[in-house]
């Protein structure tokens, strides 16, 4: 089994090497730079750290991954080794420092693995998706010292996380949430539920939003750090169109309670925390839409030229040629969005819309270019013998979760209004 903790490392040193002599070779051709120049390139254009990471997740989703994909499918179970397999290869703790555990690799370096994985299960893209993006993200952005020193270490080596922020009255109006949390002590009594929440039935530490002062409105709402065995009842396991191997259940918490201790960020402040991580999380459900693109794409093109009719390959008669163009043309589109928005993030700029306008395009895209895969293939590509349909089933939640398409577009709207009236 690799792991991308060594790889990292290696190419670290590498970069280190590079970095040191840059200057001394430049000096000698007579040009000035400064430290912060840097020549613009191509968005395909990846660091070695993140290349290196690319080839070994697509060889790991290979060779690991898709040999299960379809026993996962048909049983709606992650098989326990697959994510066993994502820890051993680092993959659970991918911005996390390597002192706490993790790769210390780029927000790009996640991106490309969650795409990398979706271009052979959804599912299993969007365990490693949310655990990094969204939890691990929150951990790091929002967690003391203290509370990252304990949690960190295990979302990178063994424990799955997950993000309980949905509910049944609260879904695009997250908050609207009813779940509250009562002061006792130095501990919190948490009492109400959560639906929708992925990587639930696997997860052994979930971050819990409940209002601790409902007279306050959504300035009541506070993140929580609560470990299983804390009393968290996996009430109801949904039965899913598409991502089956991913659980997605609804949560109990029964005068669940939980340390003061674990209060994540700031009292009263878990709306900032739900809102900021949430935009970011955009990007990474843009990057398993293009996985997922992609991943039709490959499956159902080298089929279009080794089936024969009318004595030619089907990929050879200009309609069907004009198709795949089209579908090609979007992905790149696609592609092209998702990385600008995660460099975007990385640098430090504002990319809220540009995460918005990636997770619509890329979640369009994804349903274009997995229908078409299934048509191209024709009567096999609607049996489960490829994985055209399951990529056709898989596709649909893009438009849905970590936002809808119309939360996508009224945010994309809501920045261009205020832009242009200015």
């Amino acid at each position: 089994m690799f792991s991308m903790r060594t790889a990292v490392s290696r190419a670290a040193r590498h970069t280190s090497r590079s970095a040191a002599l840059k200057p001394q070779l430049l000096a000698t051709r007579g040009f000035l730079t400064t430290p912060t120049a840097r020549t613009p390139t191509s968005l395909h254009t990846l660091s070695e750290d993140e290349q290196m990471m690319k080839d070994a997740v697509s060889r790991f989703a290979r060779e690991t991954v898709q040999p299960l994909v379809s026993k996962m499918d048909e049983e709606e179970q992650m098989d326990a080794s697959v994510i066993r397999g994502l820890f051993d290869a680092g993959l659970m703790g991918v911005e996390t420092p390597a002192a706490l555990g993790g790769s210390e690799a780029s927000f790009t370096s996640a991106i490309v693995v969650i795409e990398e994985l979706a271009k052979i299960d959804p599912s299993v893209s969007v365990l490693c998706d949310v655990h990094n993006t969204l939890v691990n993200t929150v951990f790091r952005t929002y967690g003391n010292q203290e509370i990252q020193q304990k949690y960190l270490p295990q979302l990178a080596e063994s424990k799955l996380g997950c993000f309980c922020l949905s509910e049944a009255a609260s879904g695009s109006d997250a908050f609207a949430l009813q779940t509250r949390a009562t002061k006792d002590g130095d501990h919190y009594v948490i009492n109400g539920s959560k639906m929708w929440i992925t990587n639930s039935a696997e997860a052994d530490i979930f971050l819990v939003f409940a209002n601790v002062d409902p007279s306050k409105g959504y300035k009541g709402i506070t993140c929580f750090v609560v470990e299983r065995d804390m009393g968290v009842v996996i009430a109801k396991k949904e039965k899913k169109l598409g991502i089956r191997a991913s659980s997605t259940c609804q949560l109990s918490f029964d005068d669940v309670r939980v340390p003061a201790a674990n209060v994540l960020g700031e009292v009263g402040k878990g709306y900032k925390i739900a809102i900021e991580i949430l935009n970011e999380g955009r990007i990474g459900i843009a990057a398993q839409m293009l996985g997922i693109a992609q991943g039709a794409f490959d499956v159902a093109l080298p089929y279009l030229f080794q089936r024969k009719q009318f004595g030619q390959f089907i990929g050879d008669f200009q309609a069907m040629q004009h198709q795949y163009a089209q579908i090609a043309v979007d992905i790149e589109a696609a592609r092209l969005l998702t990385y600008n928005a995660a460099r975007l993030k990385e640098e430090g700029k504002p990319f809220i819309k540009e995460a918005a306008m990636a997770k619509l395009y890329a979640s369009q895209v994804a349903e274009r270019a997995s229908s078409k895969a299934v048509e191209w293939m024709g009567g096999v590509g609607f049996t489960r013998d490829v994985p055209a349909e399951k990529f056709y089933r898989d596709c649909k939640i893009g438009a849905i979760y970590e936002g809808t398409s119309n939360i996508q577009l009224q945010t994309i709207a809501k920045i261009l209004s205020k832009d242009y009236r200015e």
